[in-house]
């Protein structure tokens, strides 16, 4: 998987943004490390998630870009397919809820995807989008779940490591664990000693609990603000992954997060979502206890103004 690491890394050349990785003096007196943060969300479309549908959507046939392709999403994956079918003449058609934050869902439409949107507590995304697939002759591009997916998302870890090659500890957001697959894999091939922890949300420890049981575990729509985390569990593709080349996993409060993105905005004047700040969340509260040169993946920046507000105007 390595070897396709660095494949998408080359197929991402002149399409994704090299993203910066920036630093805090402040961050790292109050953990007692130096904090290295890779920032996607100044990625195209503000996340991550633009590197794995550009690997995926660019590998498929002309017969099959020419069926026009399908996923679900809560947002960031939505906006990446949009965008990369707009960029590579694909028609996209996106299975979304309908109480997606409101600039996700502005930023997919925008992008020229088809949006179709479901109660998430009445019907099952996944379910609802293999049919409406089946019917039209659809391609479906899963949000995680696919090694191509997995792939591209692994980049971020990849040129974070060519930046910053002695890191000894990553802490990677996970959802439904392409990031955090794909980015373990890129450290592992990179630096074999280095650890990688996955950072989860209190309210949605799916994977938390899967990589400790080493069980696949399952949430419903859980409440959390890190709305790129309400994946219902790790997939088939990315659950071994995770165990076979993930070190640990943590969670954190919806304070901490909350505390997280405050931080971020305040004191290194960057925009990150909830989902983005997990890393730092677990470094701020303790959640973790650091070594002594940490790479933080900050997985996106897409963050509606209201959400945003409630959170700056929480003591």
């Amino acid at each position: 998987m390595f070897e396709a690491v660095k494949a998408a890394s080359q197929r991402l050349q002149g399409q994704a943004h090299r993203t910066p990785v920036m630093t805090s003096a402040m961050l790292n007196a109050q953990v007692g490390a130096d904090i290295y943060l890779k920032c996607e969300n100044f990625q195209r479309m503000g996340a991550f998630k633009f590197r794995g549908a550009y690997n995926a959507i660019s590998q498929l046939s002309d017969a099959e870009k020419s069926r026009g392709v399908m996923t679900y999403s809560s947002g960031n994956h939505a906006q990446a397919v949009a965008l990369v079918g707009k960029l590579l003449g694909v028609k996209t058609h996106i299975v979304i809820p309908h109480d997606a934050p409101a600039i996700k869902l502005a930023a997919t439409e925008g992008y020229g995807a088809e949006l179709i949107l479901y109660d998430p507590e009445q019907s099952a995304r996944e379910a609802l989008a293999k049919e409406i697939a089946a019917e039209h002759g659809y391609v479906i591009i899963p949000p995680y779940d696919h090694e191509w997916i997995v792939a591209g998302q692994g980049t971020a870890a990849l040129e974070l490591l060519e930046d910053v090659p002695d890191l000894d500890l990553l802490l990677v957001p996970c959802g439904g664990g392409g990031l955090l697959s794909g980015c373990a894999i890129a450290a592992k091939g990179m630096s074999p000693t280095c650890r990688v922890v996955g950072v989860e949300p209190e309210l949605a420890d799916d994977a938390a609990r899967s990589f400790h049981t080493r069980t696949l575990h399952t949430v419903h729509n859980p409440p959390t603000i890190a709305d790129g985390t309400r994946t219902p569990s790790l997939g088939k593709v990315t659950f071994p992954l995770v165990l076979q080349y993930v070190d640990d996993m943590r969670t954190v409060s919806e304070a901490a997060i909350k505390e997280a993105v405050r931080f971020l905005f305040y004191r290194m004047k960057l925009v990150v979502e909830p989902s983005g700040a997990l890393g730092v969340a677990a470094l701020l509260s303790g959640a973790i206890q650091p070594s002594r040169r940490v790479g933080v993946i900050l997985s996106g920046g897409n963050i509606d103004g209201q959400t945003m507000a409630m959170i700056l105007n929480e003591v």
